[in-house]
């Protein structure tokens, strides 16, 4: 089992998976064990506090038994520099198979960290803060890539990518903001944790296909304070973190829970979460509900704005994302049916389409990358769609022809 390790209780031959508490900007880019005095002094001179140690990785490397004969398999080394900046950009088709398979991960953990609430026993955070520097490293390299696997929908697996998207999500915003790589990485672990007591909620409440009576909304509500009862008494959660569980159903007038909390006296953190938080649960596709397209997700941000939501940041939101997020289906005037791949900071209405089928015709088209900033292409964004209205299974497309491609 995972434990905490002050920097102070920190030893050579232990492995190190991930940094819990610093003072510094910059995160753990790999896990490994700690073979030198200098790396040691390293992570001291980052600021670095406190990690998580995996003692079943770690080895004894006292001067009675070299390190060499006590390490039976090879394993990943703490180098002097073990706290580098994260990887440089890449291109959306050399990243978006990484994408694929980290999505992949994050569900296992997620449904990996229900089951053990489920049976009493309590959530290792150092998994959930190696998988959000996962996430991290991805939205850097190439945030569309992260940002479309996000957008291929489970009906039946809502409450497991919920969080995994707003994860996502809060990266993307954070990162638009200017966060330092610290702060991003403990929102992106809160918001991954955001939704952990709903695991406590009765299943017939939480799944309910329609108005929740008085007393099953009352219960609904208390998701919130149930993450905070599980996750104050939890290693290596830190205030940020915290924060982002406990504040991302206030509201900006005061009409939020669970403390009623208005304005500025919700965190700047409460009130990001509060905004990704409602806009995946609109555009998310649920036993119960269909999903609804971002443009309507956007309009209820705007039009809550300075009441449920802060205006300022409800703005900074869309931009971070794009009016067209990536991983949308669109069509465009040629009638060309297609899924948004790529943004286009400069020219927000004229992202890269990846077109595969013609609305008028009916019928699939060979697939294909249409720049619509480039001045060869005379096509343009009709609308955003969504694939039930032409019978298009959207998520085998993507699988084939996108991560498959």
């Amino acid at each position: 089992m995972l434990k905490p390790v002050k920097i102070e209780d920190l030893q050579l031959g232990m492995y190190v998976v991930g940094v819990l508490r610093q003072t510094g900007d910059t995160i753990l880019a790999n896990e490994g064990l700690v073979r030198t005095p200098q790396a040691l002094e390293h992570l001291r001179r980052k600021g670095v506090l406190e990690v998580m140690v995996d003692p079943a990785r770690s080895v004894d490397m006292t001067p009675a038994q070299p390190a060499s004969a006590a390490e039976p398999t090879p394993a990943t080394t703490l180098t002097d520099d073990p706290l580098s900046r994260l990887a440089p950009k890449v291109s959306f088709e050399a990243e978006i198979g990484h994408a694929s398979k980290l999505y992949g991960e994050a569900r296992d953990l997620q449904s990996k960290a229900f089951r053990n609430l489920q049976a009493g026993r309590p959530i290792e955070v150092g998994p959930m803060q190696q998988l959000t520097s996962g996430i991290m490293q991805s939205v850097f390299r190439n945030k569309d890539a992260l940002l479309c696997v996000s957008r291929m929908r489970d009906k039946d697996a809502y409450l497991l990518e919920h969080s995994i998207n707003v994860s996502i999500l809060m990266t993307i915003f954070a990162r638009y903001l200017g966060f330092n790589e610290a702060e991003i990485h403990e929102l992106a672990t809160g918001a991954m944790m955001h939704d952990i007591g709903k695991i406590k909620v009765p299943d017939a409440v939480l799944s309910k296909p329609g108005r929740l009576s008085d007393d099953e909304f009352t219960e609904m509500k208390r998701h919130v304070e149930y993450g905070i009862e599980v996750l104050k008494s939890t290693p290596g959660v830190t205030p940020m973190m915290l924060r982002v569980v406990a504040e991302h159903h206030e509201r900006f007038n005061g009409s939020g829970y669970p403390y009623g909390l208005a304005g500025e006296n919700i965190s700047r953190e409460g009130r990001m979460a509060g905004i990704v938080d409602c806009y995946d649960a609109i555009t998310a596709t649920r036993v119960y509900k269909d999903s609804s397209q971002s443009v309507v997700a956007f309009k209820i941000l705007r039009q809550d704005s300075g009441t449920h939501f802060d205006g300022e940041l409800v703005t900074d939101f869309i931009r971070a994302i794009g009016v067209h997020p990536v991983g949308t289906m669109v069509k465009l005037k040629s009638q060309r049916l297609g899924v948004i791949i790529k943004s286009n900071l400069a020219q927000p209405l004229r992202p890269v389409v990846k077109v595969f089928y013609n609305a008028k015709l009916r019928q699939h088209v060979p697939v294909v990358d249409v720049d619509l900033s480039d001045s060869r292409h005379a096509d343009e964004i009709e609308a955003s769609v969504k694939p039930e209205q032409f019978k298009v299974d959207l998520l085998k497309f993507f699988r084939m022809a996108i991560v498959g491609g």
